[in-house]
Order: structure tokens, then C-alpha cells, then sequence
């Protein structure tokens, strides 16, 4: 049997499911082990004791300064601007993508606009937020939507072009007005879509918010990981990096499931 027909048992894919995170821990415990050895008070890959204790001190003890936990009050503050950040580009994406998509006037006007705008470096204009919104939330909050809206924005408008001309025309034949196309036969079906897009768009709206954070922020995770980097506590960053991945991969998975399980027939279009 060639191999591209080749299919693992369920028992053998869950095997290699675990087998590069195996791998993985494997390579830290053994580049750990050598380094330790060498160098007792190395910092660079800490022992699993060591990220043991940090995680304990981080989420169950009480900060002796702020009497905070930190792990969880940085989580906090994280995920309400992510939440922000990218429920606003939620909305923009439906309304704007949905107008570019349906209409072909809106389309000649903001779609050559949207284009250009998705193309510049989000994190290039971060100065230029810090300037002119200051230091506060607002610019954190921006940068996300300004990284994450023009994308979804696009992949939205173009689904909704994608749809057969034929159940736009069976539309207008039964009367139906435009607002009414677009509320009964595109937008249901782009919803998944954009649902995917949100999906796909989380690596990125991490990347924005810590990026955001590192440079001002007084919490957040990212701002944890940049305030003790000059200390060289990898036994902070470590469990922080691994923590936010965490939260991504679930968010992925809840995303996921709210479009299974509010448009369970998406599946049979390959929506994932």
C-alpha cells in the first residue's frame, strides 16, 4: 500500500499526537540536565523544579508589593484587550465586509482602500498610536484592530462574492430587497467564514498585543515577560510563553465550536 493511503489507527494518531510534544520536553530535560551540571546557577533552561516553583509563586502566592496574583491579573489584562481588540474587528468585518461583498458600489470605493490599509506593518504604525492615542488602552486596543480588521474585512467581502450569482437572482425574482439579501442569503453563509478568519487571526492578535504590552503597560502578559527579561528569569518566561499558547489554542478550540455547533451544516461546505 503506498503510503499517501496509509491512515494511523486512532490509537497510533493519538501516539503521534503526543510524540513531538515528547520530543520536545525530552530535548529541554537533557539540554536542562547539561547545562545545570555545568553550571548550577545557569538561567538560560532552569530545571522543571525550578518552573514549578516560579508557577506556584506566580498563580497561588499573593504579590508581597501589590498582594495580586500575577499570573492571573496579567491574564486578565491581556485577554480584555484581546476580547476588545478583536470583538471590534468582529463588528467592522461584518459591516464592512458584508457592504463590499453585496454591493458593488461600496466595493469600488472601499475595497481598493481596504487593500492598501491590510497591507502596511501593523507594528510599524504602533509610535504613530502611542503619539496621537497616548499610552493608555486605547492604543493597545487599536493596534489589534488595526492588524486583524483589514484581513477579515477582505476574506468576508470576498466569501460573500464568491456565493453563486444564481441564489442572489432567485432572491430578486421572489421580491426581495437588498438589505433583505443580504440578511437572509449572504450573511448566513459568510458567517462561518468569518468565524474560520477569527480563528486563523488569533496568532497575530497575540503578537499585536504583546508587542503593545512590552512597550507600555504597567500589566499584561506581555509586559511581564519584558519586565523580567533583564533579570534573564527564563523561569518566568517559559511557563508565560507556554500560558499563552494555552490561551490561544483554546480560544481556537471554543471558536471552533461555537461554528460546529451554531452552523453544524458549514462542515459539508469544508468551512475548516
Amino acid at each position: 500500500m503506498r503510503w499517501i493511503n496509509r491512515r494511523p489507527s486512532r490509537g497510533a494518531t493519538l501516539v503521534l499526537h503526543c510524540l513531538p510534544f515528547a520530543l520536545l520536553i525530552v530535548a529541554y530535560l537533557i539540554g536542562s540536565a547539561i547545562r545545570l551540571e555545568a553550571n548550577p546557577n545557569d538561567k538560560l533552561l532552569p530545571s522543571l523544579a525550578t518552573l514549578a516553583d516560579t508557577v506556584n509563586r506566580m498563580a497561588f502566592q499573593p504579590d508581597p508589593r501589590t498582594g495580586d496574583y500575577l499570573l492571573w491579573s496579567d491574564t486578565a489584562a491581556s485577554l480584555w484587550r484581546l476580547f476588545a481588540g478583536l470583538g471590534i474587528s468582529t463588528a467592522l468585518a461584518l459591516v464592512i465586509g458584508l457592504l463590499i461583498g453585496l454591493l458593488p458600489v461600496m466595493r469600488a470605493t472601499l475595497a481598493p482602500f481596504i487593500a492598501f490599509v491590510s497591507m502596511v506593518p501593523p507594528l510599524a504604525l504602533l509610535p504613530i498610536l502611542f503619539i496621537v492615542m497616548g499610552l493608555g488602552e486605547a492604543s493597545k486596543i487599536a493596534l489589534i484592530v488595526i492588524g486583524v480588521a483589514p484581513i477579515l474585512i477582505r476574506d468576508l467581502s470576498l466569501s460573500a462574492q464568491a456565493l453563486p450569482r444564481e441564489q442572489i437572482v432567485k432572491a430578486e425574482t421572489l421580491s426581495a430587497s437588498t438589505w433583505l439579501i443580504g440578511l437572509r442569503v449572504v450573511l448566513p453563509q459568510v458567517l462561518p467564514r468569518l468565524l474560520t478568519s477569527l480563528r486563523l487571526q488569533l496568532g497575530p492578535a497575540f503578537l499585536f498585543l504583546i508587542a503593545a504590552e512590552a512597550i507600555s503597560a504597567d500589566s499584561g502578559l506581555g509586559y511581564r515577560i519584558f519586565l523580567v527579561r533583564r533579570y534573564l528569569s527564563m523561569d518566568v518566561i517559559f511557563p508565560y510563553v507556554a500560558w499563552i499558547t494555552l490561551l490561544a489554542v483554546i480560544g481556537d478550540r471554543l471558536i471552533d465550536l461555537a461554528r460546529r455547533r451554531v452552523f453544524p451544516w458549514s462542515e459539508l461546505e469544508g468551512a475548516r
